[in-house]
């Protein structure tokens, strides 16, 4: 080869450490730069010189021209990513299952401040002193005080319960307006490494990782999946639908329920809408939602992926009451925070209409047919006479209630067949919230709250009534009542609430266990990942004393082959 071409190859050498150098300092200063993948330097020949072509030799004459700096290719394992994205998914799904066992155990007080248990045991006690002296005002005051501090106490617990349902709901809309720029952002990345790389000569490595990134992100919210085709592009689907496709990102909707605000993701092109006159869409979104939450929690079938999807079950889709066990509670069974919302209504429920009942009885309430004046007959009516100087009455005639509730009465008067004037309870009708005791209509009766003393306790003939203080002492320790319909054990009330809070830390428990297990599950993933896509700084140490040195004999060959030629051109000279 000619001198002045052997400058050329050493050039190459030159120019291809240099790059080389550039590379690993890169790798360097990116050791702790979060998502970031090593970059592995590849070196191949230049294509070689023919001189000559002999059919009978070997091989025919070339040479070479040096060496080129094909590429820095990233380092990454395809199947450990999607094990990582996998696993880490799960990891936040159960991550936010434990965040909210902890903070509904926070609202019941048993993690600190004020245990609802201490309530429901002052409750308790005021009943037993009633017990003792039924007629004394100062009990029958008692009493009535305890019923005021049990009725706020868990009203406050449910109002705190239906305000993490409300703070869920703004978390997702958030996580899912994170989810919406993560795919717009996914586009833009996608058209950059297709420009950069569709040469076939440099690679978009930093845009990849910060791609890999925003992948990674969205694993953890939810389950998805993706694939890279010819181009470099990434296409994703979330729950088996795409989401990023081509050059399009099919946005998350939003589906907003008017009773309470809560809000459904859904896809907007698998939904049906008709156009209102002021132009806007309304969304059919019935079988576009983004997650079937009726399905199974398993991680056999893989349905307990997402960051996401836990939000959605926990929160559930309305604010549950008692009503909800008893006319369909598999509705509710896999949302932490409805589950416990209608089985802590249901205590309070069986609680006060008990309670309300012995007071009924020992008022002349009766149950039975009952004609009216207009020939109406009602079927197994719970009624009484007007009374207004009757036993355990209001001013009105009316039976006295311990609870009673905010929006509706409980009794409506009627007149009879036989002429006379009764008092008619409301049946409690699920269909009509109103109706219903629970929590969100409940109070103390304000005018017992006013005058204890009208509970009286004293027959007409003056004797104490502790047949009826007897039957408030026996509700409570009655085993008449169960969490839900999956458990066959029968509790006193102040068991049952035992028994709701055990449920709660047993639930609590094993989600917190699987949590850490699958933290180990992640760490142990995300450490062989490491091993492929981190940056070692010992080993980058050693490619840089490599490139160096190769950089110096490029340039001590260099410096041969000029002084060579230094030499013949000042002998030609002379």
């Amino acid at each position: 080869m000619p001198l002045m071409g052997s400058l050329y190859v050493g050039a190459s050498g030159l120019q291809t450490g240099q790059n080389a150098l550039n590379t690993t300092a890169h790798n360097l200063s990116n050791i702790d730069t979060k998502g970031y993948t090593r970059q592995q330097v590849q070196q191949s020949s230049k294509s070689y010189l023919t001189l000559s072509i002999d059919v009978n030799s070997v091989n025919n004459k070339q040479v070479g021209l040096g060496v080129t700096y094909s590429r820095a290719k990233q380092v990454r394992d395809y199947f450990l990513d999607k094990t990582y994205r996998r696993e880490s998914g799960r990891s936040m799904f159960y991550e936010v299952s434990t965040e909210v066992m902890e903070e509904v155990e926070s609202q019941l007080g048993e993690l600190h401040g004020e245990a609802f248990q201490g309530t429901m045991s002052d409750f308790w006690t005021a009943i037993q002193e009633l017990t003792k002296d039924p007629a004394s005002s100062v009990t029958q005051g008692l009493l009535v005080q305890r019923a005021s501090e049990l009725v706020q106490r868990a009203g406050a617990i449910y109002s705190g319960l239906s305000s993490y349902q409300d703070n869920l709901n703004q978390q997702i809309i958030q996580q899912v307006d994170k989810i919406n720029k993560y795919g717009k952002q996914l586009l833009i990345l996608n058209d950059q490494i297709s420009a950069i790389e569709a040469g076939g000569i440099e690679k978009a490595n930093d845009m990849r990782d910060a791609r890999n990134q925003i992948l990674d992100e969205l694993a953890e919210l939810t389950d998805m999946t993706w694939k890279e085709d010819m181009y470099g592009r990434v296409s994703v689907q979330i729950e088996g639908v795409d989401f990023v496709k081509g050059g399009n990102c099919f946005e998350m909707g939003l589906d907003i329920d008017p009773t309470n605000g809560f809000v459904t993701p859904f896809w907007p092109q698998n939904a049906s809408y008709r156009t209102l006159a002021n132009g806007t869409r309304e969304y059919i979104i019935d079988g576009a939602e983004v997650f079937d939450l009726d399905r199974e929690i398993s991680s056999e079938l893989n349905t307990d992926i997402g960051g996401l999807k836990a939000m959605l079950h926990a929160r559930g889709d309305h604010r549950a009451d008692y009503t909800d066990i008893e006319n369909d509670y598999d509705s509710i069974s896999q949302s932490v925070v409805m589950n416990v919302q209608a089985e802590f209504d249901q205590m309070i429920h069986h609680m006060v209409t008990k309670i309300n009942d012995i007071l009924a009885k020992a008022a002349g309430v009766v149950t039975g047919d009952l004609t009216l004046a207009d020939g109406t007959v009602l079927k197994d009516a719970s009624y009484c006479e007007v009374d207004e100087d009757g036993y355990m009455r209001q001013a009105d005639g009316s039976p006295i209630q311990m609870f009673s509730k905010i929006t509706t009465d409980a009794y409506r008067k009627v007149t009879g067949q036989d002429g006379k004037e009764y008092w008619v309870y409301n049946e409690e009708d699920a269909a009509v919230p109103d109706s219903l005791y629970t929590l969100k209509n409940l109070q103390v009766n304000p005018e017992l709250m006013q005058k204890p003393s009208m509970l009286g306790f004293r027959l007409k003939d003056g004797s104490e009534d502790k047949a009826t203080a007897d039957a408030l002492k026996d509700a409570f320790t009655e085993e008449a009542y169960t969490l839900n319909p999956n458990v066959k054990k029968k509790t006193t009330f102040i068991d049952y609430y035992t028994d709701l809070v055990s449920q709660i830390a047993n639930s609590a428990y094993a989600f917190r266990d699987i949590y850490v297990n699958q933290q180990d599950t992640v760490e142990s993933v995300d450490n062989a990942r490491q091993q492929v896509v981190g940056v070692s700084s010992d080993e980058e140490l050693s490619n840089m004393i490599r490139f160096q040195n190769a950089y110096n004999a490029s340039s001590r060959y260099i410096n041969v082959i000029s002084e060579m030629l230094e030499h013949i051109i000042s002998t030609l000279g002379v």
